[in-house]
């Protein structure tokens, strides 16, 4: 379960396209920051997806994926040329196929091989039917299902949706949020060339007029069951509200948004609603990463978690600049990767467990850390760019919450706690504590 977001130039406070995601997946699966630079590869390679392997290219571009720790895919990322893909499990009434490529697989394939949105939309369809989509997505239970995705760049962006080898593609106009449901409707700008007789032959719709994408292809129990219609609906409705004058705080605060049933309590209630979704219930899953992208006509910086719940986490600033090896990963090193996001999510189930006994000091000093790097990007964009500064200011921001993270365990290590909420809530997440070795 995830939701993404983008508004154009035309919506955004300063001009730029802002992209924005929350990675929700199974709590206990780590959510990782792997930079992997251009590569060459010899006539006739072959490159391991997921479960597939398929032809590789004579060179890949740069990538920052943020991606599940045992996927070749990744959930979220972006490239060289300042384009970003996030994608969205949607559930549809297209039979589920064999393994073949994950969503994450194509957003890691587009980002490698291709520079703008429309490109990497045209080459996501080529996938699609070329291979198809289709295998286990779940950590540590089966999950099977079909794909949507944003897809932006520097100046324009589009929304692909997908029903097993069928799709329908809108382009963004100002803008746009995707969730786990079919959001297109009559109002699209390319289509697979049988959609509309498909849905007419399964009996979905009586004619061409009566089409409809969503209606005719959506699951609507998973659909409904996801939670799916508020969070799209909450998106949305921030997104509107700020229409115009959208930042990359904006963004944060949509990423961070609870539904007001859990607002004064996040931490002793599950909720599949919330863009900030917490787990603990049968159904449902948990953010496990949380990023937003801002991107200028000149500049892109990335802001990233590298950590789940991002209501507790702190957004960073990064650049794809040279020399950035001690704040993300090679893709040679997962178990440093790895270890990042335990860190943070050993604080995580701290606070689970309330034994952060001083938790709105810890907030309090993430917000001022926050609003500091957030001036000093700020201030770094009105004036003559320079690598130095760039690294300066990111080694300076990812240092600080580290000191954050580690200073607040200390003081609380020792404290006695106890999960709160409904009997069901304490158990699931005392399982969940004890898989993941806390």
């Amino acid at each position: 379960m995830c939701d993404t977001l983008v508004a154009l130039g035309n919506s955004t406070k300063d001009g730029s396209v802002i992209f924005a995601k929350n990675s929700d997946r199974q709590p206990n699966e780590p959510h990782l920051m792997i930079r992997i630079p251009r590569r060459t590869y010899p006539q006739g390679a072959r490159v391991k997806c997921t479960y597939i392997e398929i032809d590789q290219v004579q060179e890949t571009y740069e990538v920052l994926l943020l991606k599940p720790s045992w996927m070749w895919g990744a959930e979220m990322g972006c490239n060289e040329f300042g384009l970003n893909i996030g994608n969205e499990a949607v559930f549809t009434k297209v039979k589920q196929g064999p393994p073949s490529l994950l969503g994450m697989d194509m957003v890691r394939l587009a980002l490698e091989r291709c520079q703008t949105s429309t490109e990497a939309l045209h080459y996501i369809i080529g996938l699609l039917e070329t291979y198809g989509q289709g295998g286990n997505c779940g950590y540590e239970k089966p999950f099977v299902y079909h794909n949507s995705f944003l897809i932006a760049d520097k100046t324009s962006a589009w929304v692909l949706e997908t029903a097993g080898p069928y799709w329908v593609a809108e382009k963004v106009k100002d803008i746009r949020c995707i969730s786990n449901r079919l959001s297109i409707g009559k109002d699209f700008d390319l289509a697979h060339p049988e959609l509309i007789s498909h849905a007419m032959n399964q009996g979905w719709c009586r004619s061409e007029e009566d089409f409809h994408f969503a209606k005719c292809y959506s699951n609507r129990l998973y659909s409904s069951a996801s939670g799916s219609k508020e969070r799209f609906q909450s998106c949305m409705t921030h997104l509107e509200k700020h229409k115009g004058q959208i930042t990359v705080e904006t963004m944060m605060e949509i990423l961070r948004y609870h539904e007001p049933r859990i607002a004064h309590r996040p931490f002793a209630h599950s909720s599949l609603r919330s863009v900030c979704m917490h787990g603990g219930f049968i159904v449902g899953d948990h953010t496990t990463g949380s990023y937003v992208a801002s991107l200028g006509e000149g500049l892109s910086t990335y802001w990233i978690t590298g950590s789940s719940t991002p209501c507790i986490s702190t957004f960073k600033p990064f650049w794809m600049i040279r020399n950035t090896s001690s704040i993300v990963f090679g893709e040679n090193e997962q178990e440093e990767a790895l270890a990042f996001w335990m860190l943070r999510e050993r604080l995580h189930r701290m606070i689970l467990e309330n034994r952060v006994l001083n938790l709105e000091e810890y907030i309090h000093q993430r917000d001022e850390l926050e609003k500091e790097l957030l001036a000093m990007v700020s201030e770094l964009e009105q004036k003559e760019v320079h690598e130095n500064e760039m690294r300066e200011i990111m080694e300076y921001g990812w240092s600080k919450e580290r000191i954050l993270v580690e200073q607040t365990i200390g003081k609380n290590r020792q404290n006695p706690g106890r999960i709160q909420g409904n009997p069901y809530f304490r158990r699931y997440w005392k399982k969940q504590n004890k898989r993941l070795g806390l």
